[in-house]
């Protein structure tokens, strides 16, 4: 009879302790990020380094493109949207916009490459297809493979402005759906080139200066390296609850000393 009490109480115990934990776990706040795969990096390192000190907040960071992050934004279906591009216009109706700082878009080719520098007109010539060889460049004899991002991209987005302008990208450039996958296809490929964020590079490949600048943090702060463009959390409307609270801490000291580590540049211009 006392082994049948124990196993009820014991039992019983369980049964409490199942029934706090679904109740501690279904209580947690959730915040979801939706949006540019270049910022995306950026985001987890945020949450991972915001997780260390505050408790009882689960954050979700999902990537699909800019685009994606505004609409996510602007409808509600995501807490925070993410973009690497400027959200102006209709677009930017009822947002409010929180920028983390600005990214350089670093034009990579691969480490066998000669060329050191190119001018945005080079550029221009080179993804719209009207300069085929690396030899018209001043580099050596080859045909030159171009890299480029997917639409909805905000880094392709910021490159069509900044260097395509009105001019059609070249049909048969290779689309990547990230920066790392564009990186590692330049890697892999003597005569390729591709456009990359600054945040991301590594001695994988190789950056080229434009019109005589190379990207820094220096040339990025003061505007001098002109391909650069914006980082961006975006909310519909005020934020509130926990999302505030992140976004708060993202935009101190503390959030801006983890946007520093990972290259994010403050504009001094």
């Amino acid at each position: 009879m006392k082994k049948n009490k124990k196993i009820a109480i014991l039992a019983i115990i369980i049964i409490i302790a199942a029934a706090l934990l679904i109740v501690t776990t279904s209580s947690a706040q959730k915040i979801d990020i939706v949006g540019s795969t270049s910022v995306q990096p950026v985001a987890e390192k945020l949450v991972s380094e915001y997780n260390q000190t505050h408790s009882g907040v689960e954050i979700n960071v999902q990537g699909g493109g800019s685009s994606v992050g505004i609409k996510s934004a602007q409808d509600g279906t995501a807490d925070i949207g993410s973009s690497s591009k400027e959200v102006k216009g209709s677009d930017a109706s009822g947002l409010k916009q929180y920028e983390l700082g600005k990214d350089g878009i670093v034009i990579a080719v691969n480490n066998e490459n000669s060329i050191s520098d190119l001018t945005t007109d080079q550029l221009k010539g080179i993804y719209s297809g009207n300069i085929t060889n690396w030899n018209q460049v001043g580099g050596n004899d080859g045909e030159i493979n171009l890299i480029t991002r997917e639409e909805g991209s905000g880094t392709l987005d910021a490159f069509q402005k900044l260097v395509l302008g009105n001019d059609s990208m070249k049909k048969d450039a290779v689309v990547q759906s990230s920066t790392e996958a564009v990186k590692q296809s330049v890697a892999q490929d003597p005569n390729a080139i591709g456009f990359i964020s600054y945040a991301h590079m590594s001695d994988d490949v190789k950056s080229v200066s434009v019109d005589g600048v190379s990207p820094s943090d220096s040339t990025i702060s003061d505007g001098s390296y002109k391909l650069q463009r914006p980082f961006i959390f975006l909310t519909k409307g005020e934020p509130t609850g926990e999302t505030k609270k992140f976004l708060d801490w993202v935009m101190s000291d503390e959030g801006k000393k983890v946007l520093q580590q990972e290259k994010i540049v403050q504009s001094t211009a």
